[in-house]
């Protein structure tokens, strides 16, 4: 295990958007995202706003700019259409509206995927980055995949990014 070499010394607690992007997952479907709520809930922070919408370029985009626009909400994460299919388009649309993106979330992802699924890994395309002062985390749709990716790299730093994002 590594250790975190500036560790959080105030916990606060961080107000969060869940977004599955899938053509099929329905509320009682959608295993990834509840397994996404759970996980924040979990660690104290606040799951504001849930939903699942179509794996539409113009969807998402327009998904992410109206919950950008919302004060209360501090990070953003998407699940699914990362992957290679013609209908996988989160990563296209999220990537291009991206202020700064933070490439270490999606090498480190890939390389975690790795160790558990093998090369099947390289097909992700995992994204995170920031857009209007908001964290934007993209992850496949697949509920390991969620899951590894909460514990593992989005959960241990969002108040430490969060807090990089709101200056001193």
């Amino acid at each position: 295990m590594v250790s975190n070499p500036h560790p959080d010394v105030n916990f606060r607690s961080i107000s969060i958007a869940v977004v599955t992007v899938s053509d099929t997952r329905t509320e009682e479907t959608d295993r990834s995202g509840r397994a996404i709520s759970q996980l924040v809930e979990a660690a104290g922070h606040q799951v504001k706003h849930y939903s699942i919408i179509k794996d539409e370029p113009t969807q998402i985009e327009a998904k992410l700019l109206d919950l950008c626009a919302l004060d209360d909400l501090e990070a953003l994460i998407f699940n699914g259409g990362t992957g290679i299919a013609p209908r996988d388009t989160t990563y296209d649309a999220i990537a291009s509206l991206l202020n700064k993106t933070l490439p270490g979330f999606g090498e480190i992802f890939r390389f975690l995927s790795y160790q558990e699924i093998g090369s099947r890994a390289i097909a992700s395309r995992a994204v995170a980055g920031i857009y209007a002062q908001k964290l934007v985390f993209s992850l496949p749709g697949s509920t390991n995949a969620v899951k590894l990716a909460l514990s593992k790299l989005i959960l241990p730093e969002l108040i430490h990014l969060v807090g990089q994002l709101k200056g001193p």
